[in-house]
């Protein structure tokens, strides 16, 4: 019995010191967890007024959200108050209350919203309640009537977001300069609007940047109009607008700092005169000009003291040098290449002057070869159902940058030589026939000429026939 009883002990003493290793090792290897991470946005649990109360006369609001929150630094660049006040509100933000203070006499029998845009976020997770829009009326009810549209560039078919939508119920053609508008609101990411609560009554239309004055007065701000007076209804239809820049903003281009044949000391380089040159690894494109861009205006040029020759110095003939800017940074050597040829162009060091007499500071010679056809690849594009009567244009575009214009009189084009690479396109519907896109007039109540982008771009492969079926 006395071994039978130790061997229990034993045992029973065994079996005590596993437990507590699987109980510690447990511990080790499942630590506890925080939870899911919170992706919910706050909720409105109670607003003072309510929301969509009616008979309002108060100059005070406070709604209460399910969680704390904190407001966007950024809120007065979110926030649409409608109509369009004289003084913003003052909004504060402190634990699970916002609180607003409306600093306007509020107009009888107005139905007034205030947009928070994306300003109003949980502290946590900074989950955005995205669109909150509260809601009142000084009146017995709310109005109901809405303005749909979108808005894209006229010249371009894209869609600018940061351009605003004004309404005015001044329907001279002079508020739009002067007023302050009587409502507004923004586009989303497609160019799409809509006007809420609105008063059955009519309004101008227009498009304006989102700038300080929200007005159009300067003729180089993108502005869109529409035709005809808006009346706002409960169930109205899409509105089209086509925004432009009546007067392009002048730029002065800015002046290359370095080119691809100068060395030294920097300080000694910037008082000579450089250059560089389009060509790509010594390579000319059969489908452009060698073009040359100087660090400095050029004020004296003489093309004689420039000569293309073959490798053996031979004189060739059947070319140009032009300028190929305003600026007399650039100049081009025009001439109708042929595939796989080589050359050598001679510049003599007085060939190029700038405004103080400098030249360039050596004699050079560049050698270069034109590349082969067999580096670009051919395009057939099949437009299914263009509508000819409306004189379209076909504008190839890469890196936003119209590269070639085509008026189309059929239904199809081709073209034997194109670069490799990504090409958008675009179709100009050429009201007046000139060939270029021209934009709208205000004054004359002219509208500008529109651009079609097509949905999908075109890649065009080296020594490939390109086919592409095109449906607009």
């Amino acid at each position: 019995m006395k071994r039978t009883f130790t061997s229990v002990a034993v045992l029973a003493g065994l079996l005590w010191l596993a437990l507590i290793n699987i109980t510690t090792g447990c511990a080790n290897i499942i630590p506890p967890t925080g939870g899911p991470k919170d992706s919910l946005p706050p909720v409105l649990i109670s607003a003072v007024p309510k929301d969509s109360a009616v008979n309002f006369s108060g100059n005070r609001i406070n709604l209460e959200f399910d969680e704390y929150i904190q407001l966007d630094n950024n809120l007065n660049d979110q926030l649409i108050v409608s109509p369009n006040p004289e003084k913003i509100p003052v909004i504060e933000g402190k634990l699970r209350v916002v609180s607003i203070r409306l600093k306007d006499s509020l107009r009888p029998n107005t139905t007034y919203s205030i947009n928070f845009g994306n300003a109003i976020k949980d502290v946590n997770e900074n989950n955005p309640y995205r669109n909150f829009t509260y809601v009142f009326s000084t009146g017995s009810r709310l109005d109901d009537g809405m303005i749909t549209g979108n808005v894209k560039l006229a010249e371009t078919g894209d869609v600018d977001s940061q351009l605003l939508v004004v309404l005015h119920r001044n329907l001279n053609d002079t508020a739009v300069k002067k007023l302050k508008s009587d409502y507004y609101t923004r586009l989303d990411s497609s160019g799409n609007f809509t006007f809420r609560y609105l008063p059955n009554e009519k309004f101008a239309l227009y498009v304006v940047p989102n700038d300080y004055s929200k007005k159009y007065d300067d003729s180089t701000k993108m502005f869109a109009f529409y035709d005809s007076v808006v009346t706002a209804s409960q169930a109205p239809s899409k509105i089209q607008l086509y925004a432009f820049e009546e007067h392009k903003l002048v730029v002065k281009p800015a002046t290359p700092s370095s080119g691809n044949r100068s060395s030294g000391n920097q300080k000694e380089e910037d008082k000579r005169l450089r250059y560089t040159t389009n060509m790509e690894n010594n390579e000319q494109d059969l489908l452009d000009s060698l073009e040359f861009t100087f660090n400095r205006p050029i004020a004296k040029f003489d093309s004689t003291l420039l000569q293309l020759t073959d490798t053996a110095f031979k004189p060739i003939t059947g070319y140009s040098i032009v300028h190929a800017d305003t600026a007399g940074l650039r100049f081009a050597l025009v001439r109708p290449w042929k595939e796989n040829e080589f050359y050598k162009l001679t510049i003599q060091k007085e060939a190029f002057t700038d405004s103080a007499g400098v030249s360039l500071s050596k004699a050079d010679t560049i050698s270069f070869k034109t590349k082969r056809e067999g580096q670009y690849g051919s395009i057939r594009l099949r437009f299914v159902n263009i509508d000819l009567a409306r004189n379209p244009v076909l504008q190839v575009v890469q890196n936003k940058t119209v590269i070639q214009s085509v008026v189309l009189t059929g239904k199809e084009w081709y073209q034997r030589l194109i670069k490799p690479g990504q090409y958008d396109l675009r179709i100009l519907y050429d009201n007046n026939k000139n060939g270029v896109w021209d934009p709208g007039v205000f004054e004359t109540k002219t509208q500008p000429e529109i651009v079609e982008k097509v949905k999908r771009p075109v890649t065009i492969k080296a020594n490939w026939d390109n086919e592409v079926d095109i449906a607009m």
